[in-house]
């Protein structure tokens, strides 16, 4: 498995539920449908810093998911939302651990 994950400065804080909203709704499903996608996270960190974390099968997966979400903002407008391109770590995940099964997590990673 490998993970990406991209760091997002100078985010409009005025504008954050537009942006989780606009990603749930249009960014989520395109990535979900990629090949080798294993899951996708928003992170509010505040201040106008947001984080993503994306998990798919291969490193060559993750680097198209980044073309994904460039052409997806681009294709949004929301180059004045998210204005700056974001800081980019991928690699391969060398310690994975999940959480046992029980609960909605659980059922996340089942997908039921």
């Amino acid at each position: 498995m490998f993970a990406t994950i991209r760091r997002y400065d100078g985010v409009d804080q005025n504008r954050t539920t537009e942006l989780t909203s606009k990603v749930n709704e249009t960014l989520v499903p395109k990535l979900s449908k990629l090949p080798g996608f294993a899951g996708y996270y928003l992170i509010e960190a505040g201040n106008g810093v947001f984080s993503s974390l994306g998990l798919f099968e291969t490193a060559e997966q993750g680097k198209e998911s980044s073309n994904v979400v460039a052409t997806w903002i681009r294709d949004e407008k929301l180059e004045t939302l998210v204005p700056n391109a974001p800081k980019i770590t991928s690699g391969k995940v060398v310690a994975p651990a999940w959480p046992a099964c029980s609960g909605r997590w659980c059922s996340r990673r089942r997908g039921t």
